[in-house]
């Protein structure tokens, strides 16, 4: 089974806390996607995980600016926003009364028909308002936050998985390979894209941003059937369009979400490799499969037999922390190497699925532990035991041993390489996980106890906490002795 994540969408006025509530949300679980610049901050999309609910959060500050021309923009800005999500978050300033402009907000996300929380920010401000203040704009429930202070985020987390709709389940098909078709705009995708299917089935233009949303269609290739997506191109952060092209960048990373193998497309004469390297690294996390695919060969002056030998070393090194995707020049006006794609992601998909024998994993285990031990600290060196694959799509290794919080990420790498040597998992990321036996031990002890598990999560979570008290701290002695210093000089006037 395979779902489309829900999309929620936060809307208001500018500085209601629309960005502090965002980042509390997604940050807090630890589960950072995307960071999109918009023109007021620096997130736009996340990827929230909480109570085993997923849903993408959107924010759409920085659209634009409210206070400018408002009513001319206000529409567009909700109709955006509501168009691509499932459910809308109104967030207002609790220490000020509602406005006309905030009206109109309310009006327009319960015109939708979809389910709307009123989010009242800044709780923890003085002059706040209670909530009977807001019933007359007609939003139900009412959450009560401070972003600032973490305070009601969990409540509201809460109210968001009562009220989300029912995501729509679709059965998967463990026959067919999804393929997604990204990039920034006007690298070729769409023109890759009718080539492959061999119709016309996406509108091709030389504008950047011709495609707008996603678009799919089923072909056979050797008696195999794979799923093409086409997607929006995803602009460098600073340059995204207001608007629904920030909407279409979220349909981007759902398609990336739903897809096995992604094709990065780079034009050949735009190899603009700062913005493609942060869409392989989304492929990558994603645990996705990746296809470098250097579109418009076709297009390149003065080109001989040499220049795609002299440019692969390029590309390679700019992507190494990809080395295991497969590169390959195309050109979709003649045809050239659009077959071989096909091939490729037969290949990829075949070792996306590949099973390592748990014998010959154990033995590279003992021969890179014995060639090169991992280091640790004083008595604290790690030791691997022994390895096992348990998952496939893509391969994840599960290491069982002790000490293992002290294994470096460099030790990691290493073993990957090893893996990599003796088992074909090109065009596929692998992922690992550590099992530490004294750990497991402690922790079970804990729980018997009444105490909570110990973790990295854990460690990690303790250790934001402590940093945002040292900042409130700060914060509140800052306030305090501004406080003292207008007192003083009201009393001596």
């Amino acid at each position: 089974m395979s779902q489309n994540l829900p999309k929620i969408a936060i809307i208001g006025q500018a500085n209601v806390g629309k960005s502090s509530l965002f980042n509390r949300m997604v940050r807090a679980q630890q589960a950072i996607v995307a960071r999109e610049a918009g023109t007021t901050r620096d997130s736009v999309l996340g990827k929230v995980s909480y109570k085993k609910h997923d849903f993408w959060l959107v924010d759409t500050a920085g659209l634009k600016d409210p206070n400018d021309e408002f009513e001319a923009t206000i529409q567009e800005q909700i109709q955006d926003a509501v168009d691509a999500s499932e459910l809308i978050l109104v967030v207002l300033d609790s220490t000020k009364p509602f406005s006309n402009e905030d009206r109109t907000i309310a009006k327009k996300a319960l015109k939708s028909r979809k389910p709307v929380i009123l989010v009242l920010n800044k709780t923890d401000l003085k002059g706040n308002l209670p909530n009977d203040e807001f019933v007359r704009l007609g939003v139900k429930p009412i959450i009560r936050t401070s972003a600032e202070h973490n305070a009601g985020v969990e409540d509201l987390l809460d109210s968001i998985i009562e009220n989300i709709p029912q995501v729509k389940q679709e059965k998967i098909d463990d026959d067919i390979i999804r393929v997604a078709l990204i990039g920034r705009p006007n690298a070729g995708k769409s023109y890759l894209f009718n080539t492959l299917a061999g119709k016309q089935q996406a509108i091709v233009a030389n504008v950047a941003g011709t495609t707008r949303d996603t678009n799919s269609t089923d072909v056979k290739f050797n008696d195999q059937t794979i799923q093409l997506i086409d997607t929006a191109g995803m602009r460098k952060p600073g340059k995204q369009e207001v608007g629904i092209e920030k909407f279409s960048v979220l349909r981007t990373l759902d398609a990336i979400d739903q897809a096995d193998i992604c094709l990065l497309l780079m034009d050949a004469n735009e190899l603009n490799t700062q913005l493609d390297q942060r869409i392989a690294g989304l492929v990558s996390d994603a645990g996705k499969g990746l296809i470098i695919v250097v579109s418009k060969w076709d297009s390149v002056e003065g080109k001989d037999a040499y220049t795609r030998d002299a440019l692969a070393p390029r590309i390679a090194y700019y992507f190494k922390f990809t080395p295991w995707a497969p590169l390959i020049f195309t050109s979709s006006k003649t045809g050239q190497n659009v077959t071989k794609i096909y091939d490729l992601i037969l290949k990829v998909a075949h070792n996306r699925q590949r099973q390592a024998k748990t014998a010959l994993l154990n033995q590279l285990l003992q021969q890179a532990t014995q060639k090169h031990p991992p280091a640790g600290l004083k008595n604290t060196h790690p030791k691997l035991r022994y390895i096992n694959q348990t998952d496939d799509n893509p391969p994840w290794f599960v290491i069982h041993g002790s000490n293992l919080k002290f294994v470096h990420w460099s030790y990691k790498r290493y073993l990957e390489r090893l893996i990599r040597e003796n088992f074909d998992y090109s065009g596929t990321p692998i992922k690992f996980s550590f099992r530490d036996e004294k750990q497991i031990k402690e922790n079970k002890a804990r729980a018997a106890a009444g105490k909570k598990p110990i973790n990295k999560a854990s460690g990690a979570l303790k250790k934001a906490s402590d940093s945002q008290n040292k900042r409130e701290k700060k914060r509140d002695e800052k306030l305090e002795k501004i406080a003292k210093f207008n007192e003083n000089n009201s009393s001596s006037r």
